[in-house]
């Protein structure tokens, strides 16, 4: 009798603790469940849970909402949660939050997401699409239309012209591109070094930083073309037309410009060293900080022309028109042994 109670007591406290285990395992079960969250956003169904959308971005309205703190809009049958907004890219914001990857669309997609990720409040997505749009428009500035076979192949016809065209970046050097029409191209960083482009054009066209070493330019055109920091050294620019164009920081060591037209050019801390500007038109150009240094300066037209902090010694200015007006600018011209340039005095 004993031992059929012993026996009974002991299958009661096993029962119990089935039980018991039963219990707290579903209750984990439920924990579980409850941290799944369905959503509904304008339509479309997700789900998701509230770590998802809490931890990366825990300032975001999303963090905010699930955050249990706030009444939330819930089917009661369902249990969706709406949110009255277009739920298109939703998918995109609920992969960001769990990866931290911004997804790769096309530019109009991204400010479509910009849109709602400014919505939910998440700065992290708002800053990694700022920083691919970045990335694609530096891409872009330097994605050239056309590679340097395509350019061979045109400049074997007649009356070749790449007004317009992006040119970024490649090497034309060496090439005949004598009578090219460049106008108005992106020319940024192309390696015209030793090439043929006697009588081209570069109207308004943008060259910084553009390498024209040893290049042929005679008689071209770079009327209010940017050429800031391109490297001429040794370039022929005979009766080349530099009028109005942005030559700062350009390099003309040794560059033969004779007769060369540069009214009203910005050569603003140019490097002019040796070059040969004889005869060349200066009228109104900017020569603040210009390296002049044993130039060829003789029969030049230097008219309004500021030569203050311009370096000219050993400059040859025999000849040359420094006047300018009745008023003559002698205070900015440095000491470059005057007595030797009558039309000074």
């Amino acid at each position: 009798m004993k031992k059929e109670s012993t026996v009974a007591a002991f299958a009661s406290a096993s029962a119990s603790a089935d039980a018991a285990s039963q219990i707290a395992t579903m209750k984990d079960f439920q924990s579980d469940l409850s941290s799944v969250v369905r959503l509904n956003i304008g339509g479309k169904k997700f789900s998701t849970t509230t770590d998802t959308l809490t931890q990366r971005e825990p300032d975001s309205m999303l963090a905010a909402m699930f955050s249990g703190r706030h009444t939330l809009c819930q089917d009661p049958h369902k249990g969706y949660v709406f949110v009255d907004r277009d739920g298109k890219h939703f998918r995109h914001i609920l992969n960001w939050l769990r990866d931290g990857v911004v997804p790769t669309l096309e530019e109009s997609q991204y400010s479509e997401l910009l849109r709602e990720a400014e919505y939910y409040q998440l700065l992290g997505l708002i800053d990694g699409i700022h920083a691919v749009l970045n990335k694609r428009k530096e891409e872009d500035e330097f994605q050239t239309e056309l590679t340097r076979t395509d350019i061979i192949k045109c400049i074997q016809s007649e009356k070749v012209r790449f007004r317009g065209v992006n040119l970024s970046g490649l090497d034309l050097s060496k090439l005949d591109l004598s009578f090219v029409d460049f106008s108005y191209a992106c020319l940024k960083n192309v390696f015209f070094s030793r090439a043929n482009l006697q009588c081209a054009k570069f109207r308004d066209v943008d060259a910084e930083a553009s390498i024209f070493h040893n290049a042929t330019l005679r008689e071209c055109e770079f009327t209010g073309a940017n050429l800031r920091g391109a490297l001429l050294a040794g370039a022929c620019l005979q009766s080349a037309n530099l009028q109005d164009a942005c030559l700062v920081d350009c390099s003309f060591c040794g560059a033969d410009l004779r007769t060369a037209h540069l009214q009203n050019a910005d050569l603003t801390n140019a490097n002019l060293e040796g070059a040969v500007l004889e005869g060349a038109n200066l009228k109104g150009a900017k020569l603040n900080k210009a390296n002049l240094k044993n130039a060829n300066l003789q029969r030049a037209y230097l008219r309004h022309v500021n030569l203050r902090d311009t370096h000219l010694e050993g400059a040859r200015l025999d000849g040359a028109n420094l006047v300018a007006q009745l008023g003559i600018d002698i205070v900015a011209v440095p000491a470059v042994d005057l007595l030797q340039h009558p039309l000074l005095l």
